[in-house]
């Protein structure tokens, strides 16, 4: 099954949507959460930004600096907002990494508060089945050959445990 993938260009258009933002403003962003979902390279920031003001899902408006080069400031339009809206009424696949499902949970803002709630039940799901499955295989004694693969396995059971308490305790606040 494909995996499900978030791009930038999606990522950004929620922020735009959430609040105008220059380039740079993005950028440090994306530094603030990078060592959860990464951060991209100005070398594909700006392109992203370029590709969607082409296709007239954002907006830029120069607004001028004393002293300073103009601050371009990017919203998002219209159309931007329901191509946003339509890719967020996309059901996640059943095999979501974690730095996709991080990236589309970070424009929660822009969900529906039943799909924010859909979004993050479809997530429990996957990690109880992720979880199910190290447990079978920690009963089986299923192939751990060495330290390496026990450290990876047991950090695997321990951030299943604690997404999924995580997980509760988010959807408890939003019922």
């Amino acid at each position: 099954m494909a995996k499900d993938t978030v791009s930038v260009r999606h990522v950004i258009l929620g922020l735009l949507t959430q609040r105008p933002m220059s380039g740079y403003d993005i950028k440090q962003l994306f530094e603030s959460f990078n060592w959860l979902i990464g951060s991209p390279s100005y070398g594909s920031l700006y392109p992203a930004l370029h590709e969607l003001l082409n296709e007239e899902l954002v907006a830029m408006e120069v607004i001028p600096n004393q002293d300073k080069p103009a601050r371009k400031e990017y919203h998002t339009t219209t159309k931007g907002k329901n191509v946003l809206r339509e890719w967020l009424q996309q059901p996640a696949t059943c095999d979501t990494p974690l730095k996709p499902f991080l990236m589309r949970l970070m424009l929660a803002d822009n969900y529906s508060p039943e799909g924010l709630v859909g979004y993050l039940h479809q997530r429990r799901s996957q990690v109880v089945a992720y979880h199910a499955d190290l447990q079978e295989k920690a009963r089986n004694g299923d192939e751990i050959e060495d330290l390496g693969q026990e450290l990876i396995f047991n950090y695997g059971l321990a951030m299943a445990n604690a997404e999924l308490q995580w997980l509760d305790h988010v959807l408890e606040q939003l019922s």
